[in-house]
């Protein structure tokens, strides 16, 4: 349980730096400045999905309590073909293609610290990383029309 309680202080960590490079687009006082029903759509999404990741890590860390880690989590994935197809899936999109779209699609939008949404993947979810980048980018939207 010790290394679940350095990932969760790892993952707020990186919020808390999600937060901070992205200070501007949580500021009041500009036009669009509210939260959009798509944005809170993504949010909620981002919200659940690591609600749900820490359930089911909570419930491998006490079936594994020894064995467990990053290898052993890792190869779980893939002990059967139904598993091991849904795993190199998230692999593949998480590892290659977030880090990716989120470091060149993200400066071209104006967004700052693009290489966090990896890291936060690595300690919160995929899903919440992404949701949390999806909404940054909605929000950055509307900033950028404010200030046109």
């Amino acid at each position: 349980m010790t290394a679940l309680m350095f990932h969760a202080v790892l993952g707020l960590l990186t919020i808390a730096l999600f937060f901070y490079y992205n200070a501007h687009l949580y500021r009041s006082g500009w036009q669009g400045a509210a939260v959009s029903w798509v944005e809170a759509l993504y949010y909620l999404i981002a919200v659940c999905a690591i609600g749900a990741g820490w359930y089911f890590n909570i419930q491998y860390m006490q079936e594994y309590p020894t064995e467990g880690g990053w290898v052993h989590f890792t190869r779980m994935m893939f002990t059967n073909p139904a598993a091991a197809s849904i795993g190199q899936d998230l692999v593949a999109a998480n590892v290659f293609l977030l880090p990716l779209w989120t470091m060149v699609d993200g400066p071209r939008r104006g967004l700052k610290g693009c290489w966090l949404y990896f890291v936060m993947s690595l300690f919160t979810s995929f899903a919440f990383a992404m949701g949390l980048y999806l909404a940054a980018q909605e929000r950055q939207v509307r900033w950028l029309k404010s200030r046109a």
